[in-house]
């Protein structure tokens, strides 16, 4: 997985945005659950997911607040 540019997560939509939410906290969850029984063969991913996860919690941020005012 490359890591994801800013501009790409801006192109989305706001329900696209909210789905990939979900995806991406769900493959959190599922690395940390990996990591645990200690099968995870790529930690990197880690690192890429809380990235993509913080651009579009970003995102999704200025969207409110642009809406807000």
């Amino acid at each position: 997985m490359a890591r994801p540019s800013i501009a790409e997560v801006r192109s989305l939509t706001d329900g696209q945005i909210t789905e990939q939410i979900d995806q991406v906290r769900r493959e959190l969850f599922d690395l940390r659950f990996q990591q645990a029984t200690r099968r995870l063969e790529h930690p990197h991913r880690f690192k890429e997911a809380r990235i993509k996860l913080a651009h579009l919690h970003t995102v999704q941020q200025e969207r409110l607040r642009s809406a807000a005012s």
